[in-house]
């Protein structure tokens, strides 16, 4: 068995799951979600846990365990907790702020650059230079916190553009001169 497919998926008080076929569905006090789980994997709803099995141990078979596994709990710690990732901006006059519900970069370019969240994703702006991408869909979170990334990425030079919070620029030694 897979390691972290045979592990049970706690199911804290508050959050309903409903497994409808090869479709679970996890409510809970921030929100609703949904998955498809793929064909050879079963989930079946015990008394406060869920438990993910596989009818074989082929290889594809055994990564879809762990990876169903991990999707619903996934699921369950984001309509509980939900998911946040922080990002920063370092450079000189290099700078973010809220306009409404979106995001606007000052980011060296000849024209401000605008980022309108979408459906579940929301913005908070702690910082000219820092801000926080939240949600409750794991993945969602990560894509737009990768894409908001990839506007300016981090120069191996200097250092300057957006980078997630503690994350370690390698830093290029420049031009040696004579």
């Amino acid at each position: 068995m897979s390691r972290i497919g045979r592990l049970p998926v706690t199911v804290p008080s508050g959050v309903q799951v409903t497994v409808d076929g090869r479709e679970v569905t996890v409510q809970g006090p921030k929100g609703t979600l949904h998955q498809l789980i793929a064909d050879p994997i079963d989930v079946v709803r015990e008394d406060g846990v869920i438990r993910v099995t596989r009818p074989n141990d082929e290889g594809s078979v055994r990564a879809l365990h762990g990876l169903s596994r991990t999707l619903i709990a996934n699921m369950v710690t984001g309509v509980t907790d939900g998911y946040r990732k922080t990002l920063e901006i370092v450079g000189v006059g290099y700078r973010v702020q809220a306009k409404g519900q979106n995001l606007e970069f000052s980011l060296g370019f000849s024209h401000p650059v605008v980022i309108t969240p979408p459906d579940g994703i929301s913005f908070r702006v702690e910082a000219p230079t820092r801000f926080v991408v939240e949600g409750i869909d794991k993945q969602k979170v990560g894509e737009i916190a990768a894409q908001i990334r990839k506007l300016r990425k981090p120069d191996p030079y200097k250092g300057k553009g957006v980078r997630y919070q503690g994350e370690q620029v390698r830093r290029k030694v420049g031009k040696a001169g004579k």
